[in-house]
């Protein structure tokens, strides 16, 4: 693939261990990483950039948002864009998903996110 064939996924992650490993899963599934440390972060990253069209997110994050708030801003101001949430705090059954979202438990399966990634970014 050239580079700009190449699906952009943000990972917001406030752990850097974990967004490093977040990271090399999205990497490792043939996908371009843009990385965020906070929501607020995030935000600031899809105000510039126009390619991410997948967003990876913790939802147990400081800062004045956390994932869950963050995944409504993104449905609200970029429709497009597809989410998969993770906690290692919180059961799918705790969280109120956006539309069109997905969420892993943590620890997460690596190929269960990848097939994801993947079946994401053949919608688009």
């Amino acid at each position: 693939m050239s580079g700009s064939a190449r699906k952009v996924v943000l990972v917001v992650e406030d752990e850097p261990l974990l967004r490093m490993m977040a990271v090399d899963l999205v990497e490792d599934a043939g996908f371009d990483a843009v990385e965020a440390a906070d929501a607020d972060q995030a935000v600031r990253i899809l105000e510039t950039r126009t390619d991410i069209r997948i967003v990876f997110t913790d939802i147990d994050m400081p800062g004045s948002m956390n994932g869950m708030k963050l995944a409504a801003a993104i449905r609200d101001r970029w429709p497009p864009i597809e989410i998969i949430l993770t906690s290692g705090h919180f059961d799918r059954q705790d969280v109120e998903l956006p539309p069109r979202s997905v969420f892993f438990p943590k620890p997460y399966d690596r190929q269960t996110v990848t097939d994801q990634l993947h079946r994401i970014a053949a919608l688009r």
